[in-house]
């Protein structure tokens, strides 16, 4: 694949954006009657460049990473991991936890990929083996990982993401430590507070987020003179988010729906930005618990999630939940109503091949680097 061109072209397409407003102004009632749900349709439409969009094989891949700077004692970020990385990676493997109830309840298919486990995981059928290594190192201390490491998660994560079976994939991160690393990716690439990004919420123990204050600004001093999207994720970490990098490059490529929930998956997406702009375009926003810091990580993304469900669940679990709603929007373009004409799902002013989208810089586009040499 050349570098010379992105691997996302944008969604934007007026001619079939004013196709699909006046295909769901024929179903509703009252004009604007459908509230969000029409915005969302028009997105799915846009996406997949069609008047009829259909959705095949949605899957849930949790991408499960330690974190060297857990042993400053960072931990329950989000009021759902007080277990190990393992653990939680056992327990979604054999169906212990909400998430996975809902998702086989939806008929989603579950994988769960170990990008950089500290323990070697049993083999399981639903166990994707990708590990970088036995987890990042400490961030407070060192970079967490080379950049050989984030390229090879990269590409790794473009493997995944070119053989997905589906159009519509759920994207969460999991690990000890995977808010606080995600947080500082996010902070340094949008210039943001870190203390917005990593308090939980106005009765956080005053203990607690000093302590993880002076652990994530130590981790800022360290690394102060890094901005450039691939070294400002090498240097926080961790492996779970750069391997959903490259997944999100190769699915948004494809035209896929990317739901977004946690954190971690919206550090994946900034970094993803940056190396092509208009992955943002093919994402919905979703959310399993209220922290603090997922606000304002959404907020980055001038985003609101589909649902606010007053959650405390692993990352993931609000996602599959607004599965229905996003299958239902994209319903309203795809069932014919009776009396209807089907009419064609495409016609010849949407057949035209978007332009190349131009990178904003020749090293955010360095896709050749990210296609270097497997390091796992």
């Amino acid at each position: 694949m050349s570098a010379a061109r992105s691997l996302v072209n944008p969604t934007s397409n007026p001619a079939l954006e004013r196709a699909l407003r006046d295909k769901l102004v024929r179903r509703q009632e009252v004009e604007g009657g459908l509230g969000e749900l029409e915005p969302l349709a028009i997105r799915i439409g846009l996406m997949q460049n069609t008047l009829r969009p259909r959705f095949r094989e949605p899957q849930l891949m949790v991408f499960a990473a330690d974190h060297g700077v857990a042993v400053d004692g960072v931990d329950t970020a989000a009021g759902v991991q007080a277990r190990s990385t393992a653990q939680t990676v056992q327990r979604i493997l054999t169906h212990q936890l909400p998430l996975t109830v809902f998702a086989r309840a939806q008929q989603m298919r579950v994988t769960v990929v170990d990008c950089g486990l500290a323990d070697n995981p049993p083999v399981h059928d639903r166990l994707l083996l990708r590990k970088i290594a036995h987890g990042t190192r400490n961030t407070r201390v060192t970079m967490a990982m080379s950049l050989e490491q984030a390229h090879a998660a990269m590409r790794a994560g473009m493997e995944i993401g070119d053989k997905l079976r589906g159009n519509a994939t759920v994207l969460a991160g999991v690990g000890v430590g995977s808010h606080e690393s995600a947080a500082l990716v996010l902070a340094r690439l949008s210039d943001s507070p870190i203390r917005d990004l990593v308090i939980s919420g106005p009765d956080m123990d005053t203990g607690r987020l000093t302590h993880l204050m002076a652990v994530v600004m130590g981790a800022q001093a360290r690394h102060r003179d890094i901005s450039e999207p691939v070294e400002v994720l090498a240097a926080f970490g961790g492996f779970e988010v750069a391997v959903m990098v490259g997944v999100m490059l190769m699915a948004a490529s494809k035209r896929h729906l990317l739901m977004i929930d946690g954190v971690p998956a919206c550090a994946a997406l900034m970094v993803a930005s940056r190396i092509a702009p208009a992955v943002t375009d093919y994402c919905v926003f979703c959310r399993s618990h209220h922290h603090r810091g997922l606000d304002q990580a959404l907020n980055l993304f001038s985003a609101s999630a589909l649902l606010e469900l007053g959650m405390e669940a692993t990352d993931g679990t609000g996602a599959v939940l607004a599965w229905p709603l996003v299958r239902s929007a994209a319903a309203l373009l795809t069932e014919v109503a009776d009396g209807e004409e089907a009419g064609p799902s495409m016609f010849d002013a949407f057949d035209d091949e978007p332009e190349p989208f131009a990178p904003e810089s020749e090293a955010q586009a360095d896709l050749s680097a990210i296609f270097g040499p497997k390091l796992y």
